[in-house]
């Protein structure tokens, strides 16, 4: 018998379980109206709060000197200048920084994803001796505080003559974090074990069940996953303080502080917020892009 690799029959769609819960309460009861507009009204007050300053950021790229410097400021620019963001970009290598934020963020996106669904798989969908003992010696290393590693990280890195590369940065990601490996393991209890025993008895492999079943059912979770591995990699600025001390490998996190301390003494903050944008621009759109999955991947890993 040849083994169905298509998406289990248990899944519904996420469109219409969408549609299914939109206005009910947890307890499944239908929420009136009034409850619904209020809920929606506090939502986007909320959402203007924290969005403001972003806007203030954005608006603060593109005024002039002049501009910035007036009190009361100006809500809205009298002139759009877009050279800002020009002089942001020649006032430090931007390009080979972005360049190098973004191997390391790609490389341990891929890494982080691969490794943790690995891991996790082995918790929530293999029975073995031990396997929850384990489970919560590994959720004991969340408690260990990071400045508990560095020296001795630090150390092993420089013995292996790897300072100043990006190695160090790029290569932890191959082994599973605690975190990702809890979400994704509690994504993956959901999957009904006698449909993954019946793929065994037909003759599939662990890693074919792995790669064809339980792959594509964690897709929302591997992109929550992702998201936040990306967000952490490519703001992370202690990691390539510490490791990189070359300004060809250097990251935009630091190139940002760089900027900043250059100009110490006369700091241009239109060019500073300029810079910012740029810096944040590649996350807003990926989590844009990917907001379905990582929303529904967060929230369908709470619940078993």
């Amino acid at each position: 018998m040849a083994l169905n690799t298509n998406a289990p029959s248990y899944q519904v769609d996420e469109e219409a379980a969408d549609r299914a819960d939109y206005g009910r309460h947890q307890d499944g009861s239908r929420a009136s109206w009034q409850s619904a507009l209020v809920s929606r009204i506090t939502m986007i007050l909320l959402s203007l709060v924290f969005l403001l300053p972003l806007y203030w950021m954005i608006l603060s790229s593109v005024k002039s000197d002049e501009e910035l410097a007036q009190f009361p400021p100006t809500f809205w620019p009298e002139s759009w200048d877009f050279s800002n963001y020009v002089d942001a970009v020649t006032a430090m290598p931007f390009l080979q920084f972005f360049a190098n934020s973004a191997i390391i963020t790609v490389s341990v996106v891929v890494l982080a994803v691969v490794s943790n669904f690995i891991v996790a798989y082995g918790f929530a969908c293999i029975d073995w001796p031990g396997r929850n003992k384990v489970f919560y010696l590994v959720i004991a290393t969340l408690f260990l505080p990071f400045p508990v590693t560095l020296i001795p990280m630090f150390d092993m890195w420089a013995r292996l003559g790897l300072v100043n590369t990006l190695f160090p940065l790029i290569l932890p990601a191959m082994f599973a974090s605690a975190f990702f490996t809890f979400l994704l393991r509690q994504f993956l209890l959901q999957i009904p074990i006698d449909m993954l025993n019946a793929a065994r008895v037909d003759g599939a492999s662990e890693w074919r069940i792995l790669w064809k079943l339980v792959f594509p059912t964690a897709r929302p979770a591997l992109t929550a996953v992702a998201i936040f591995s990306a967000v952490g990699a490519w703001n992370d600025f202690m990691g390539p303080l510490i490791y990189l001390q070359d300004q060809r490998v250097q990251t935009l996190s630091i190139g940002l502080q760089t900027f900043r301390s250059v100009n110490a003494q006369d700091v241009s903050f239109n060019q500073l917020m300029a810079a910012s944008v740029l810096v944040i621009l590649p996350l807003v759109i990926l989590f844009f892009v990917f907001q379905r999955y990582f929303i529904r991947g967060i929230t369908l890993g709470g619940f078993k």
